[in-house]
Parts: structure tokens; sequence; C-alpha cells
């Protein structure tokens, strides 16, 4: 009994691991099929191809829905199932674990975010600024986009188990996104600043 229990057990994780991907994938291949019915596959690869020559609108949006699905996929879709969500709320604050064994986990965290948050101001500045870039504004920004993204992560992680729900995470997560909206505010500053003088 103990042995089909197991193997019954192995067998839901198997197919539970890939589910929220493999849905995420089935709707978005549904979409594609019903464009490329209506105008044609060859057509629609067609304009993907001339959209991605000649619009920079579009290079920047591949990059950034790659490097949103990359997080996703960390974060989300490429996990182990865990029993206790609410294990280890505070998380790891610093380069050692308790034992003493070297972890990364917080670095991790807030380099993840940095590319994020600017890829975010890049393809959004017209929804986040109406006129000039402030930087008060981008740092109050950066912390909103940082800490409800986050917090969506952890709070899917704790409802789909796969993950801890960690208040570290939140933290660097957030310090990430505050370091990518600085590097962002400078690279539009330095940016308009070379354009007005020429």
């Amino acid at each position: 009994m103990d042995t089909i229990i197991r193997i019954l057990k192995e067998v839901l994780i198997t197919l539970y691991q890939p589910f929220w991907f493999a849905l995420i994938m089935a709707v978005l291949m549904l979409f594609f099929y019903m464009f490329s019915k209506e105008t044609g596959l060859k057509n629609i690869v067609k304009q993907w191809c001339q959209k991605l020559k000649t619009e920079t609108e579009y290079k920047v949006l591949l990059v950034y829905f790659f490097y949103f699905s990359m997080i996703l996929f960390k974060t989300l879709l490429n996990r182990d199932i865990w029993l206790n969500p609410l294990i280890d709320i505070l998380g790891i604050w610093t380069l050692y674990n308790e034992d003493g064994t070297f972890n990364t986990e917080f670095i991790e965290n807030l380099a993840m975010f940095v590319p994020f948050s600017t890829l975010t101001f890049i393809v959004f500045k017209k929804n986040f600024f109406k006129e000039k870039v402030k930087f008060i504004r981008t740092i109050t920004l950066s912390v909103e986009i940082g800490f409800f993204f986050s917090l969506s992560i952890e709070l899917l992680q704790l409802f789909w188990r796969v993950g801890t729900f960690q208040l570290s995470d939140l933290f660097f997560n957030t310090m990430g996104s505050i370091s990518g909206g600085i590097i962002y505010y400078i690279g539009h500053t330095l940016y308009l600043k070379q354009k007005n003088s020429k």
C-alpha cells in the first residue's frame, strides 16, 4: 500500500510541476493558432520579422517579454512543490545560512529585479511620465513595481506551493527595482543631455 501511495504521489507531482507552464503555453499557442488561421502563418512570420527589423519598440518589447518570462520561469514555473510554503517567512538576509553554508540567494533576488525595473521604465515610459522624467517619481514607481510584482510572485508561490513566502525576497527584489529605476533615470538624463548638445 505504501508503494502504491508513493507511486501515486510521484505521478501527481510530475503532472503538477509543469501544469502552469503548460497552461500558459497552451493559451499563447491558441492565440497564435487563431491569428495564423485568419491571416496565414506565412503573413504572421513576415509581419513579425518586418516589425522587429524596422521598429525599435518591438525590439525592446521582445527583450522585455523575454526577461519577464525568465523571471516567471525561475520564480514560479520551474519550481518543486513545497509541503510547507511558510516554513521560512523571514528568509535569508546574509551570505551564509544558519548552518554556515555559502548562499547567494539575496544577491540573486537583488540582481534579478535591476534589469526588470529598467526595462519596465523603458517600455512603459509614456504611461509613467506625462512630461518630464523626475527622480522622486522614478524612485516611487520603482518601489511600487518591485514591491507589488514581488508580492504577487510570493503570494502565487504560497498559493501554488511552488516556493516559500519570504520577506527577504520582497525586500531585496524591491531594492533591486530601486537600483534599476536609478539606472534608468541616470541613463535617461545622460541621453537627454547628449541629445540636447547636438
